[in-house]
């Protein structure tokens, strides 16, 4: 099964939808691999005039897969976030514009995902969730950034440090989202959205985002620290309480 569904619905929009709906969409390795071309493909393409980026199955993303992360050692982790780091990048300072569509959650890195489009559609069901700490991990996918410049870093932290879920309608208010509509029209609208995108002017639009977007994301120092989360005691017992369904004891 493709883990990437690749298509264009509307002239000028390219849509990646995420499709692994057993795992709830997380991404894997291959899912990183699939993403980085087809957004590499998109960007040198001049066809394709706006990138939607959503999810099989109604549902955007529950994040990393933090099954293939269990045992990781520190030069393994920090590849692994160099490599999320790469997609991070391109979408970042993609050219033309991006929309999110999210459905019903995303959470972790696919919160990351979304907060690195220019707009983001949500459901009125849908939730950005926020759970790092709980598991002993830092906030990642460029988080740390990209949603204290959308909500501001006071709101920003108190996520990170309530490990919060924020709902659709919080989201819009903090301008964390842009758009919040009918849980069964998250696809229409952000097509929508999507279209009327691609028919601004792409030079002008290409510019104005690179100035909107000036500098890079402090990524590097997102991978070590990560990294070393990742192989300390800390997520070793976020991770067995996830699976145990309990609460965690640092």
């Amino acid at each position: 099964m493709e883990t990437l569904l690749i298509d264009t619905p509307r002239p000028g929009v390219r849509r990646l939808c995420l499709n692994r709906p057993a795992a709830r969409n997380a991404i894997d390795a291959d899912l990183r691999t699939a993403l980085r071309v087809a957004v590499t493909e998109a960007g040198a393409n001049p066809a394709v005039r706006c990138l939607m980026i959503a999810g099989a199955g109604g549902m955007f993303c529950a994040g990393g897969d933090l099954t293939s992360l269990e045992g990781i050692d520190h030069a393994a982790a920090l590849a692994r976030m160099r490599d999320g780091h790469a997609l991070v990048e391109q979408l970042w300072h993609f050219p033309k514009p991006v929309v999110a569509a999210v459905e019903r959650y995303a959470i972790g890195a696919g919160a990351g995902l979304a907060l690195l489009a220019d707009r983001v559609v949500m459901g009125e069901d849908a939730m950005l969730g926020f759970p790092f700490l709980k598991l002993g991990l830092v906030p990642d996918w460029g988080l740390m950034d990209t949603l204290p410049l959308r909500a501001g870093r006071p709101l920003a932290t108190r996520l990170f440090l309530d490990t919060a879920n924020l709902k659709a309608a919080d989201a819009l208010a903090a301008g964390v989202a842009d758009a919040v509509v009918p849980a069964g029209g998250v696809m229409e609208a952000g097509l929508e959205m999507a279209e009327k995108l691609a028919a601004l002017p792409p030079a002008a639009f290409a510019r104005l985002k690179a100035c909107l977007r000036p500098g890079g994301l402090d990524l590097e120092a997102e991978a070590q620290a990560q990294a070393d989360c990742l192989t300390g005691p800390e997520f070793a017992e976020g991770f067995a309480a996830l699976k145990e369904k309990r609460a965690a004891r640092f």
